[in-house]
């Protein structure tokens, strides 16, 4: 599978508009993988959405995670695997129900992964 490799650069939202961000988890913030001078994101990164304004008849229900699905054949950084543009991913609510797969805004160019 190739795509472009998320880092700290990436803008990333929920379907209804939310902002997706990536916390560093222990293990890869000591790794020192960055690309543009940010981490790599793994799948070993917990991923946040603030700002999802979604709501089922006029009750807020908000994106407040994102789920990744990597493909078992990529990249490893510590371990876990490097996240793409194109890896499977699912943005769930507080009750984790499904809302739909993350939208990406802008994925850094020319970075390939493959």
């Amino acid at each position: 599978m190739s795509g472009n490799v998320i880092h700290g650069g990436t803008q990333i939202g929920c379907p209804h508009g939310g902002r997706v961000d990536a916390a560093a988890s222990a293990g890869s913030a000591a790794s020192g993988v960055r690309l543009d001078g940010t981490p790599v994101a793994t799948a070993a990164h917990a991923h946040a959405v603030t700002g999802c304004r979604h709501t089922v008849d006029r009750v807020p229900v908000p994106c407040t995670s994102v789920r990744w699905t990597p493909a078992g054949d990529g990249v490893l950084v510590d371990g876990s695997p490097v996240l793409l543009d194109v890896t499977a991913a699912q943005c769930f609510n507080a009750a984790l129900v499904p809302q739909g797969a993350p939208r990406i805004v802008s994925a850094p160019q020319g970075v390939v992964c493959g």
